[in-house]
């Protein structure tokens, strides 16, 4: 019989996020070593890595930090949800967040490629999800930099980690300017706006709607004379439904966002959102 306890099974589940039978097989082998057993689950772990490599990866998490006026956020990905609220995936996340403000890195091609005690980062995570048993991947980072930069994280559910998380530029300082940006950062994460501003919006996709709100209209045997009033009216409501400036503030319906950043005395300069596996 291997010389181990239900405690060691328990404290190496929580160390690696392994499963119960994985940790146990694991012991067996090494014969109670904990340590031993670890490199066991990390071997078979990446024996089984390409195997996994077209499975879904829909749970997972979104992490962010704001220093110095600089905000950094990423998005890991994992399969289940048990995985998701590991300690150890979590930690993984933090691995990368931590990468990802150190480096500098911009995109996800130069934070992947980034060495972490000699290897890159991509290595790192493959390997970290040998662990976990599943497949594991970093799907995409935000940076912004600016003179206030609000990180705005939201769970989904009290029992995940969160599943939601924005980060809003605006180009003043001070306690007036960070309210704002906090409530805005809020508001995204609410409402889900595409754009920051009309300037923003393709041009292509502008005439699109324009073109289906005129043919909506002719169908609907709405008058000539008032045609363009009413193609206007619903581009309008277009801006309103995707451009965060142009959207009602959620907390108070009567002002559009736009007009809450002038009352804080500053402007909007990019925002980044991010839902995990959407």
């Amino acid at each position: 019989m291997a010389n181990y306890t239900a405690a060691d099974i328990k404290a190496l589940r929580e160390r690696t996020g392994a499963g119960m039978m994985d940790v146990k097989k694991a012991l067996d082998e090494a014969n109670g070593d904990a340590e031993k057993a670890i490199e066991i689950i990390r071997i078979k772990g990446l024996k089984g890595a390409t195997k996994r490599e077209g499975r879904s990866t829909a749970e997972g998490l979104v992490a962010a930090k704001v220093a110095g006026g600089v905000g950094v956020m990423i998005e890991v990905n994992c399969e289940t949800d048990f995985v998701a609220k590991a300690d150890k995936f979590i930690q993984l996340a933090d691995k990368v967040l931590a990468v990802a403000v150190e480096s500098g890195a911009a995109d996800l091609e130069t934070l992947l490629a980034t060495e972490v005690d000699g290897k890159p980062l991509s290595e790192v995570v493959v390997e970290e999800g040998a662990v976990l048993g599943e497949k594991v991947v970093v799907r995409r980072i935000a940076r912004l930099e600016a003179a206030t930069v609000d990180a705005y994280l939201h769970k989904t559910s009290k029992d995940l980690p969160a599943q939601v998380g924005v980060l809003f530029a605006v180009d003043g300082e001070g306690e007036a300017a960070a309210t704002a940006a906090h409530d805005v950062a809020v508001h995204i994460a609410a409402m889900s706006p595409n754009y920051l501003s009309r300037e923003d919006v393709p041009a292509d996709l502008v005439e699109s709607e324009r073109r289906i709100a005129e043919e909506t209209a002719k169908a609907e045997g709405k008058p000539e004379a008032a045609m363009t009033k009413i193609v206007e009216g619903r581009v309008t409501g277009f801006y309103k439904g995707e451009v965060l400036l142009d959207q009602a503030f959620a907390k108070d319906a009567k002002k559009s966002v736009a007009q809450v950043l002038s009352e804080a005395g500053v402007k909007g300069t990019a925002f980044a959102r991010f839902r995990v596996g959407s």
